[in-house]
């Protein structure tokens, strides 16, 4: 089985990635100034999708983390604060 979990891991960050990745793609094909409005549009929906893809993917990993440091017995995580 850790090798199940191990593969599915692997996948979830190639897909961060991969979103993270469109992501950046989006920013410059907007920020070209060279598309029409409703292109901006639909990339724009696009990259809120991926954003909340990434959220998702963030959260479970934090999650994933937090149990592991339970059962190793180490101390509470603080959240950070990107500010």
């Amino acid at each position: 089985m850790p090798a199940k979990k191990k593969t599915s891991t692997s996948k979830a960050l190639a897909d961060f990635e991969q979103s993270m990745e469109e992501l950046e793609s989006l920013v410059v094909a907007m920020e070209s100034g060279e598309l029409s409005l409703e292109q901006s549009m639909q990339r724009f929906e696009r990259g809120i999708q991926l954003t909340r893809a990434c959220q998702k993917s963030l959260a479970d990993a934090e999650q994933r983390v937090k149990i592991l440091m339970k059962k190793a017995g180490a101390e509470q995580l603080v959240d950070f604060d990107a500010d």
